[in-house]
């Protein structure tokens, strides 16, 4: 069993036109023997089965994951959504799949019912890997039609990965202007790890640290921590990074934070922030290739065209605002690399 399907864990073997498409991360997976059940949760927030978070699952369970990327590769969204982990759980669990809007009613029925036959919630009554591939839609001979991707099915694909390029950002914003009491231990864990005392953390050193506190992580959980924490993918971690990345929830959510980082991208002292401030605040971060109007438009709650601050804290404030991180659920179901280094938040005693 993979127990982590989703699509960034597929990968072409080689850069040409026939490469291979192939499964990878394999950090998750387990052997498997005949009526053996497993009860850890682990996976991915959308991608989870539901007898997953039930704590009583079979090789049943990556069937629904795989049936969740067909969703999302068809329609560009994923089939159950809401703001927060626990609400994409419960919509798990009790959810209703759409197949009315668009661009549903242009997807063969074909296709269709091979997902309700993947989605269905009893494992028990779940089609089988062997059935899936025995399907129709799978087997008929005929050739897809030369169609481009519906427009709005790529510009869902753009949003479902935009935000977090908005919300790593403010969190260094609010990062850097953290007191040296409120960073409490954080500053010397940074040095401890930098070895080479270079002001930036390899993933070399990033996994050596790990090593010397205990950690257990799977060397592809810390690509992912070190992925999720390279803000301007330079392929270290700097400090303000190293910061963002392992700020408790409680500093993200204080008001005189959120102010702050707004002001930061709301450069004139409009009250709102436009598309020319997010470009010069990418500009500032390095970041380049960001979609700044699928940005705007995912956060854009009234539809003006530009972001004020009620939106900006909604989107601080709910959800992992899609940090992009590989998560296995454990016990909180995610992980960070404050989690990673086994802390608790530094200043959590202080008023």
């Amino acid at each position: 069993m993979h127990r982590d399907l989703k699509p960034e864990n597929f990968l072409f073997d080689t850069p040409a036109d026939d490469a291979v498409l192939k499964a990878t991360d394999f950090g998750l997976s387990v052997f498997y023997k005949p009526g053996q059940y497993f009860s850890d949760v682990v996976g991915s927030p959308f991608y989870v089965a539901p007898e997953v978070l039930l704590k009583h699952y079979g090789p049943e369970a990556d069937i629904w994951s795989a049936a969740v990327i067909l969703y999302i590769l068809l329609s560009g969204v994923p089939p159950f959504w809401a703001e927060t982990d626990s609400g994409i759980f419960r919509q798990i669990l009790h959810g209703k799949v759409d197949f009315e809007s668009e661009p549903w009613p242009s997807i063969s029925e074909s296709a269709k019912d091979l997902l309700r036959k993947m989605l269905e919630r009893d494992p028990q009554k779940r089609i089988t890997a062997y059935e899936v591939l025995c399907h129709p839609w799978i087997v008929d001979d005929r050739v897809a039609p030369d169609k481009p991707l519906d427009s709005a099915v790529l510009s869902r694909l753009k949003k479902f990965s935009a935000m977090n390029k908005l919300k790593k950002m403010a969190l260094r914003v609010i990062a850097e202007r953290l007191s040296e009491e409120e960073i409490g231990g954080l500053k010397e864990l940074f040095k401890m790890i930098d070895t080479d005392n270079s002001g930036t953390i390899t993933f070399q050193e990033l996994k050596d640290g790990l090593k010397k506190v205990g950690s257990e992580l799977t060397e592809t959980e810390i690509k992912a921590l070190m992925e999720a924490a390279d803000i301007d993918n330079s392929g270290t971690i700097d400090y303000g990074e190293f910061l963002a990345a392992t700020l408790h929830i409680n500093k993200i959510e204080r008001e005189e934070n959120l102010v702050a980082a707004f002001s930061f991208f709301d450069k004139d002292g409009s009250g709102y922030i436009t598309i020319d401030e997010l470009q010069q605040a990418c500009k500032e971060f390095g970041l380049g290739d960001v979609h700044l109007d699928e940005m705007i438009k995912e956060i854009d709650q009234d539809n003006d065209g530009r972001i004020d601050y009620g939106e900006f804290a909604a989107m601080m404030r709910t959800g992992d605002g899609g940090m992009g991180r590989s998560r296995s659920l454990r016990s909180s179901l995610t992980f960070s690399i404050a989690d990673a280094f086994g802390m608790k938040d530094p200043t959590q005693d202080i008023k």
